[in-house]
């Protein structure tokens, strides 16, 4: 049993001396590595564990094809700017041939885990002789994962995985008591800058998590553009979450005066404090129209966009 401790009791000043010792006793005269995604987690976590560690610990971005517009250049470069440096590692091969042919939500999870924690990390620790893996799992990871909602990719010995026999090193989680808006307060506290501490949640699947299907270059470069637009049009909103997500059915739809089956994308933009519960934001219809007419314009084959207004519970804030 996870002892949570809730954002309005931290204090974040002796959870961080606390968890930094720990992470120093753990690791003591050894090397640690952490893989930077450039979300909340995980860059609190780096920053916590570069605090600790110093130069033990040895940060990677994992360029698996399936992230935003322009992120690895943009989560490089921001950390670099921290003082922090970050290796770049191209798999995008790897994850997409893993990925090939699977469209079961769960499915789609497991490869990217087995991708990401044995063939791609596991080959990184080897090289780098690292013993331990600093990851940013939180508590609503944990819970999401053992209530059998969906499967969390960083989530192991709650579910009787050992990591040390599975992949051969130990995963230390400093961050597992807290939700997301702890985390927040921690990443803030550590001197992570706005723009990244309160940057919206993105999954571990990352954008695959947002394509229903089978998540192809294609089509994860269809879902990649339309949320440049999505996040470009929110991002003033305040709102805890916004993405585009696409559909797998093909709709009837019209273009140049002819029928044309395209694709759909589905908007998402919501409310919440931690992500246990969230209800949709009441977008103008002004915004709602601005939205699908930039989708449509800015991605080919879109010939529809819709808005969810089903609330967490019975949706969750990830369609996969």
């Amino acid at each position: 049993m996870i002892e949570e401790i809730a954002a309005q009791e931290l204090n974040t000043e002796s959870f961080i001396d606390e968890k930094v010792n720990d992470i120093q006793a753990t690791v003591g005269e050894g090397t640690a590595i952490n893989a930077l995604s450039g979300g909340v987690d995980s860059s609190t976590v780096t920053l916590l564990g570069h605090r600790a560690l110093g130069n033990q610990l040895k940060t990677v971005f994992i360029d698996n094809g399936l992230m935003r517009k322009d992120e690895p250049e943009q989560v490089v470069g921001g950390f670099l700017r921290l003082g922090v440096p970050v290796e770049v590692v191209d798999a995008r091969s790897e994850f997409f041939t893993a990925l090939g042919g699977i469209t079961d939500p769960e499915a789609k999870r497991e490869a990217i885990t087995q991708t990401f924690y044995r063939s791609v990390f596991g080959r990184i620790v080897k090289e780098s002789g690292a013993k331990y893996l600093l990851q940013g799992t939180i508590l609503t990871d944990v819970d999401e994962t053992v209530a059998g909602i969906k499967r969390q990719h960083n989530v192991f010995e709650q579910l009787g995985i050992d990591p040390q026999e599975a992949f051969g090193y130990r995963i230390i989680e400093p961050l597992i008591q807290l939700r997301k808006d702890g985390v927040r307060k921690v990443g803030r506290a550590l001197g992570l800058p706005d723009e990244i501490y309160q940057r919206i949640p993105f999954p571990g699947p990352a954008l695959s998590a947002r394509v229903i299907g089978e998540a192809t270059p294609e089509r994860i470069e269809t879902v990649r553009k339309a949320t440049a637009v999505v996040e470009r049009l929110l991002g003033g909103t305040g709102a805890f979450q916004y993405m585009a997500i696409l559909h797998e059915d093909r709709v009837t739809g019209m273009r140049d005066g002819k029928r044309d089956f395209g694709q759909q994308i589905e908007v998402r933009c919501w409310e919440s404090v931690d992500a246990r519960t969230a209800t949709p934001t009441r977008l103008s219809f002004e915004i709602l129209e601005r939205l699908a007419l930039e989708i449509i314009r800015d991605v080919p084959d879109v010939v529809s966009v819709t808005y969810n207004v089903a609330p967490k519970p019975p949706s969750t804030l990830e369609a996969v």
